[in-house]
């Protein structure tokens, strides 16, 4: 074969396809040009061609990632399809599912279409493969927001929550933020007008935790929430705003909520903490208590200084109506597997002991690590597999806590 000349006649004949997004018709005149037999679908070549495309045909397959067994193997790279309506299927053990419910096992990238025009357009969903169970329950949904220059996938395969997930049968979401939205990818968890129950990117967040419950079995007692730095910023906004929808928050290296209201605010709180004291929360539901809490930061964290975590604590505590000295507190040391100390400290009612469902709040500071999710794969951007397991512990203390009606 005369590479030259037919690559030339290749090029020529697949590049307008493949810039219209017709990458069956793409693949088969590759293969024709190389004597093979056609395909009646992409190859994985094909398919990552188009994944330059972020707004690809609902219908049309993608280069995507997939979730396995295990932390080793919870993000692969296979063929997944854009689920933007309903579609009738059955599981594998044949038991009903809703029309649009995504296969257990997966994890996929989900359309979505946001209240008021959020720019927010799709998230992505990790299903365990016990959601095929005939006798299996409503799960445990646990949303995870990013933080700044991540995407769901590099945070999935970061925090390896999916593997962690997948122990607890857990759904896990992770919404995608728009780059219009912030340049950075970050939640702006600094802004006014997305601080507020019913408003901004806090109402488009929870609308995705409900799109997630119309589509899959979920246990509305225990419903979590956890986050890195700025998505750590927004988880505490979304648990003081929504009490009535999460049970506990995970903030792993962020800051408390209203924290500030400005950008100029947003780095002077990173630097040395927050100057402003906390905004009041939205009204409280009749008989709701605040979620419980779990933090984890570095002292040594030059991004967002370590003064963040002990004021997230305080307000925390203070919110729930218990001043300095009315809490019973349990200070413990320790280090990861690797080495790195920790001191674990839990809080909880003066009336009560801590550990279990009876701790408010629950703080590891992490001493010596920096601005990193904490036990995390370091395949994904912003991790230290040196800590301990956040994702692991974090997860624990969530089961711990299901929402009290």
């Amino acid at each position: 074969m005369d590479w030259n000349i037919d690559l030339k006649q290749m090029l020529a004949t697949t590049a307008p396809l493949i810039q219209r997004g017709e990458l069956m018709q793409a693949t088969q005149a590759i293969q024709r040009a190389l004597g093979a037999r056609t395909a009646s679908w992409p190859t994985a070549s094909a398919a990552a061609a188009g994944a330059a495309d972020p707004v690809a045909s609902p219908a049309r397959a993608q280069r995507a990632w997939h979730a396995g067994p295990g932390h080793a193997a919870d993000v692969q790279d296979v063929e997944v399809v854009d689920r933007a309506g309903p579609r009738a299927r059955a599981d594998a053990a044949g038991v009903a599912q809703p029309a649009d419910a995504q296969p257990p096992g997966s994890f996929e990238r989900i359309a979505f279409s946001a209240p008021g025009g959020a720019p927010q357009d799709h998230y992505w969903l990790y299903v365990p493969p016990g959601a095929a169970s005939a006798a299996a329950q409503p799960m445990p949904l646990v949303l995870m927001l990013h933080g700044c220059t991540q995407n769901p996938q590099d945070f999935a395969t970061g925090t390896a929550m999916n593997g962690v997930a997948q122990t607890a049968n857990a759904l896990v979401l992770y919404p995608a933020q728009a780059q219009q939205a912030n340049p950075k990818n970050c939640w702006n968890w600094f802004r006014p007008e997305d601080q507020l129950r019913g408003a901004g990117e806090p109402a488009t967040l929870v609308a995705m935790v409900r799109d997630v419950m119309r589509r899959h079995p979920v246990d509305e007692r225990r419903v979590y929430v956890a986050g890195l730095s700025a998505g750590g910023a927004m988880a505490a906004l979304l648990g003081r705003e929504y009490p009535d929808v999460f049970a506990a928050v995970g903030v792993h290296s962020g800051l408390q909520p209203g924290a500030a209201r400005n950008v100029m605010g947003a780095l002077s709180a990173m630097k040395s903490g927050a100057k402003l004291p906390p905004a009041p929360a939205a009204p409280m539901p009749a008989g709701q208590a605040l979620p419980a809490l779990i933090v984890f930061h570095g002292d040594a964290d030059r991004t967002v200084a370590a003064r963040n975590a002990e004021q997230l604590v305080q307000v925390t505590l203070a919110a729930r109506g218990h001043a300095p000295g009315e809490t019973a507190r349990e200070v413990q040391s320790g280090q990861s597997a690797a080495g790195q100390r920790y001191t674990r400290t839990l809080y909880a009612a003066a009336d009560s002991q801590p550990g279990g469902s009876s701790t408010l709040v629950e703080q590891w500071m992490l001493h010596g690590a920096g601005h990193a999710w904490a036990g995390g794969d370091a395949r994904g951007s912003h991790t230290d597999p040196r800590g301990v397991n956040a994702s692991q512990e974090m997860l624990r203390f969530f089961l711990e806590h299901p929402r009290r009606r």
